[in-house]
C-alpha cells in the first residue's frame, strides 16, 4: 500500500522561499508520476506541477519560473522548490502520485502561508 507524507510548508514573508518535500513509502516510486496540488479556502484544487516517470515536467502559469518540481528515485522522495512566493501562493498543498486505474494516491496536505 502506497503512503505519502508532505512536509516543508510553513510561514513565510512574501518574496520567500521554500522546499516541500514528499515521502514515499512502497514499491516502483520510479514507476508513478508525480504532481502537486494545492487548495485554497473557498477555491478549487489547483495543478501546481507535475513531473513523469522520465522526468518531463509541467507547471501552471501561475508559478512558471518560480516553482521547480523534482524527484529522486533512489529517496522514493519529490519536492517542490518555490521562490518568489507570493501571499496568492497560500493554498493547502497536496501530494499525488499515479500510476494507473486504481493507482492514485494523495498525501495528507501540508499548509504553506505567505503573509508578512
Amino acid at each position: 500500500q502506497v503512503q505519502l507524507v508532505e512536509s516543508g510548508g510553513d510561514l513565510v514573508q512574501p518574496g520567500g522561499s521554500l522546499r516541500l518535500s514528499c515521502a514515499f513509502s512502497g514499491n516502483f516510486f520510479n514507476r508513478y508520476t508525480m504532481a502537486w496540488y494545492r487548495q485554497a479556502p473557498g477555491n478549487h484544487s489547483e495543478l501546481v506541477a507535475s513531473i513523469t516517470t522520465d522526468y518531463s515536467t509541467n507547471y501552471a502559469d501561475s508559478v512558471k519560473g518560480r516553482f521547480t518540481i523534482s524527484r529522486d528515485n533512489i529517496k522514493k522522495t519529490g519536492y517542490l522548490q518555490m521562490n518568489s512566493l507570493k501571499p496568492e501562493d497560500t493554498a493547502v498543498y497536496f501530494c499525488n502520485t499515479k500510476r494507473g486505474v486504481g493507482q492514485d494516491y494523495w498525501g495528507q496536505g501540508t499548509q504553506v502561508t505567505v503573509s508578512s
